[in-house]
């Protein structure tokens, strides 16, 4: 019941599409019918890591902080956070970091004992706090001491120039 007399049939038709695309994928160099594995195909296959992927919190916070710059600051933050497992519990309970910034980290020891021990162990401290940071990160240990109540308010207020030896 063909309408239109004259017209090939469809599988003929569908056959010269297929080997003009034949001839023309020949014409640019292809290899139709042959099955061989490029060696861009083992890249292409399965997951990757790519923008849209999906890719470890840990990669993508690392890659972050390298681009901001914020490496020295976090691993500071680290160190701070872990102060007791890097510096030992004795040393950890006499002496607290309070800040770090510009290379310099400031620890305040509990007693001026302490304050006293801190400097002697400054060499030591530093050459761990380099282990676990890198080289270079903390630059210089500020050791403060106590911290004293000041007088200048408050029910013991000293007028006038203040507490002085009784003396001479």
């Amino acid at each position: 019941m063909r309408a239109l007399v004259g017209l090939p049939p469809p599988q003929q038709v569908a056959k010269e599409a297929f080997n003009r695309a034949r001839a023309a994928a020949r014409d640019r160099g292809a290899r139709p019918g042959v099955t061989s594995r490029s060696p861009l195909a083992e890249q292409r296959s399965g997951a990757r890591p790519g923008g849209r992927d999906p890719q470890l919190f840990g990669d993508v916070v690392g890659r972050l902080l390298a681009e901001r710059g914020w490496s020295k600051e976090v691993s500071v933050g680290g160190v701070i956070g872990r102060w007791r497992e890097v510096v030992g519990d004795e040393i950890a309970s006499h002496a607290t970091p309070v800040t770090f910034d510009d290379g310099v980290l400031i620890v305040q020891a509990g007693s001026t004992a302490w304050a006293t021990q801190l400097e002697f162990l400054r060499p030591s401290i530093l050459g761990r706090l380099a282990q676990e940071l890198g080289q270079g990160v903390v630059e210089e240990l500020k050791i403060l001491g106590p911290a004293a109540r000041s007088f200048a308010r408050g029910p013991r207020r000293v007028r006038g120039r203040g507490p002085r030896d009784t003396w001479g």
